[in-house]
């Protein structure tokens, strides 16, 4: 049963919490629009999605983050609501039929334009909170992580690129390290060298607050039993990625992702 999406306001004694979007709903699958601020999980269960989530669905046998984002990145994030569904997203992970699709505003374009990073992801020893590329200055050697993110230049600007990221594997950090590792660190991602002011060519300085990466189409087998549907789900692209690209000269269709 698809629902229309709705908005839910919640707020815990601490701080007050976003508004949460539901983006798609039936009896095993939750996807919901993560707001920019708000992490995916916490250490004590608080002020974060899944908190917000718990609390729009109380009914859920289970509540399952089958994947997560860093708390400035926006989109689509999937709860599992039964063990059931945990088993079959992971076994749909498994055979490339769970798919992601980021759009990201970096400096320029790659060279090639479209094509794949596999760099192994690492821990930086540098800053425990951040992640590179296996083998360069700065990363540990415990713990490394195949990555793999496929990657397709959406539009061009003179200071700025669109990209559809794709990731074949869920790692922490991964897309972005992969963009700055290419030479590509996004707008407004100062912890791996992105610029968060960008000038255009008439003076007006552009500002990137946040990383500038959102979670914009899932496509991912329906888990229900009996079906074979398969369930597509689009976010809107965000008020303040939309004002940065189109102050830059960008035209928001290009953003959108291709199925």
């Amino acid at each position: 049963m698809k629902r229309p999406p709705r908005e839910v306001f919640s707020r815990t004694e601490r701080a007050p919490l976003p508004p949460i979007e539901i983006a798609y709903q039936d009896e095993e699958l939750l996807i919901v629009l993560k707001p920019a601020g708000l992490p995916t999980t916490s250490p004590d269960g608080k002020n974060c999605l899944v908190e917000l989530v718990q609390a729009l669905d109380p009914q859920a046998p289970r509540l399952h983050a089958t994947s997560r984002l860093d708390a400035e990145v926006t989109g689509l994030v999937t709860f599992a609501r039964t063990t059931f569904a945990i088993e079959e997203l992971l076994a749909a992970r498994r055979a490339g039929r769970y798919e992601r699709c980021y759009v990201a505003l970096a400096p320029h374009a790659p060279t090639p334009t479209s094509g794949a990073w596999t760099g192994t992801i690492a821990h930086d020893l540098r800053d425990k909170r951040l992640r590179t590329i296996a083998g360069t200055p700065g990363a540990g050697t415990d713990d490394l992580r195949a990555a793999a993110t496929d990657y397709a230049t959406a539009a061009t600007l003179p200071l700025a690129a669109a990209l559809h990221l794709r990731p074949r594997t869920g790692r922490t950090h991964q897309l972005r390290v992969h963009c700055a590792a290419a030479g590509l660190p996004l707008l407004g991602d100062t912890a791996y060298g992105g610029v968060a002011r960008i000038t255009a060519p008439n003076g007006r300085v552009v500002a990137a607050r946040r990383v500038m990466l959102h979670c914009a189409l899932l496509v991912l087998p329906s888990v229900v039993k009996r079906s074979r549907d398969r369930i597509v789900v689009r976010a809107p692209i965000p008020a303040d990625m939309s004002a940065v690209w189109t102050a830059l000269g960008g035209d928001l269709d290009a953003l959108e992702p291709p199925l």
